[in-house]
């Protein structure tokens, strides 16, 4: 019963520790330095990546809500459904759904003509921040990025509310108080970090591009509170 989500936990805590490690580095560098610049080069590889962490952890964290759906709705049949051959590709399937998406957008911006002015009015390189500063015409980018978002943010979230509407059907359906506390207690931590995500995402995203502060308290807890919460939810469950 327990393989699956350790496979499961251990590409999200590595997901995490990317996703963290694209932006915190170059973010103590700017605070610590009066010298606050990057690269174009290093600006892309930055997007690149954020692009292809977020995308992967979205599509991981659906992933595991199928899998505790499987686990409470169907326990019976849950070695046949979550096979290793199937959580296998899964797992892969979420990396190479991230990749690519990073890959197609990253394509899009390369080809882009920026403007003399180059002050990025946050603290790491985001597709937004990056579209602002462009001379040429960003339609395509406009349109690859509302497809990742439709994937990414409200396809992935559409399949965690559908598996945690059957989950939570399938706990009321249970008599016993401390049955369903029981099984509701094999999903929290999972729901915890759904919220962390997708809370501070859409809030995050919700902040108009304008570098206000509140803009960027938003964006920390996006990219780095949220991925350094993720290890401490399921440590302290397990």
């Amino acid at each position: 019963l327990h393989q699956p989500m350790f496979f499961f936990l251990s590409h999200l805590a590595f997901v995490d520790l990317c996703f963290s490690s694209v932006t915190v580095p170059k973010m103590l560098e700017n605070l610590l330095s009066q010298k606050k610049t990057i690269s174009v080069e290093g600006c892309l590889a930055q997007v690149f990546f954020v692009f292809f962490a977020a995308g992967t952890e979205a599509c991981l964290l659906s992933v595991m809500a199928y899998d505790r759906y499987a686990a409470i709705c169907h326990p019976l049949l849950y070695g046949q459904i979550m096979n290793k051959s199937l959580y296998m590709q899964l797992v892969w399937g979420s990396w190479g759904l991230g990749f690519l998406d990073a890959l197609i957008n990253i394509f899009l911006t390369m080809n882009m003509v920026f403007c003399e002015a180059k002050i990025i009015s946050h603290y790491s390189c985001e597709m937004p921040s990056l579209l602002s500063l462009s001379c040429s015409d960003i339609s395509r980018n406009l349109i690859a990025l509302l497809c990742s978002t439709i994937l990414h943010g409200l396809g992935t979230f559409l399949l965690v509310f559908l598996s945690y509407a059957r989950i939570i059907a399938t706990i009321l359906s249970i008599s016993s108080t401390s049955g369903r506390s029981k099984t509701f207690s094999t999903c929290s931590s999972h729901l915890t970090t759904v919220t962390l995500y997708y809370g501070s995402g859409l809030l995050r995203h919700l902040m108009p591009n304008s570098g206000s502060p509140m803009e960027l308290i938003f964006s920390v807890q996006y990219t780095v509170v949220t991925p350094m919460l993720n290890p401490i939810v399921y440590g302290m469950k397990t």
